[in-house]
C-alpha cells in the first residue's frame, strides 16, 4: 500500500526558506515519478515540481524556477523540496504525490503540509 507522509511546513516571512520532506513507502520507487503539488484557498491544485526516479529528470512550475529545488534521497524513499526566497504567493497546502510510470492522471497523495509566507 502506497503511503506518503509530508513534513516540514510552517510559517516564514517573505525571503525565508523551508524544506519539505515526503517519506514514501509501499511501492517500487524505480517505476514511479514523484512530485510536489500545492493548493491555495480558492484555487486549483497545481504541480510545483516533479522528479523522475529512473532518469533524475525534473520539472518546475515557471514561478518557482530558480527558487525551489526538488531532490530525492539516495535510498529513493524520501522526496525533498527546498524552497528559498519564499513569497506570499507561495502560501498554500503542499502535497506530495507519486505516479506509477509517471502517469499523473492516476496518482497517490499525501495528507499535505501547510506553508504560510507573510510579507
Amino acid at each position: 500500500q502506497v503511503q506518503l507522509v509530508e513534513s516540514g511546513g510552517g510559517s516564514v516571512q517573505a525571503g525565508g526558506s523551508l524544506r519539505l520532506s515526503c517519506a514514501a513507502s509501499g511501492y517500487d520507487y524505480s517505476s514511479y515519478c514523484m512530485g510536489w503539488f500545492r493548493q491555495a484557498p480558492g484555487k486549483e491544485r497545481e504541480g510545483v515540481a516533479t522528479f523522475t526516479t529512473r532518469t533524475g529528470n525534473t520539472y518546475y512550475l515557471t514561478s518557482v524556477k530558480g527558487r525551489f529545488t526538488i531532490s530525492q534521497a539516495n535510498t529513493k524513499n524520501t522526496l525533498y523540496l527546498q524552497m528559498n526566497n519564499l513569497k506570499p504567493e507561495d502560501t498554500a497546502m503542499y502535497y506530495c504525490a507519486a505516479a506509477r510510470y509517471c502517469r499523473w492522471s492516476d496518482k497517490y497523495w499525501g495528507q499535505g503540509t501547510q506553508v504560510t509566507v507573510s510579507s
